[in-house]
């Protein structure tokens, strides 16, 4: 879950209260990732308007794939001709914005279930 917060500090306050702990911190660009167990969330000050679904696949392309495949229709693809790091969006019937991000080795991403 991706997270539009008016203060990044504030809020990471109130979350770590939930017990979560910083898994990546980029406080000072205003956005940092929250880890509680199997559950993560990101906060995004000044960055998005809407909460986001978001999942870490392991092969982002993989899913774009299957996506297409049940006739889904996507607002953003990732690129098919590359490999590494890339992401798809599109939206649930009711407009929630749903991601699948496929991120760098580094911040050690999840398959979607």
């Amino acid at each position: 879950m991706s997270l539009p917060v008016r203060d990044i500090r504030v809020s990471r306050q109130f979350y770590q209260k939930l017990g979560f702990e910083v898994f990546d911190d980029h406080e000072e660009e205003k956005w940092i990732i929250l880890r509680r167990g199997d559950t993560m969330i990101g906060l995004f000050q000044d960055m998005f308007e809407r909460n986001i679904l978001t999942f870490n696949p392991d092969d982002v392309r993989a899913v774009q794939w299957q996506l297409k495949e049940n006739g889904l229709e996507l607002s953003a693809e990732a690129d098919e001709a590359t490999t590494g790091p890339a992401f798809l969006t599109l939206e649930d019937p009711d407009g929630n914005p749903i991601v699948f991000d496929q991120s760098d080795a580094d911040y050690e991403p999840t398959s979607p279930e």
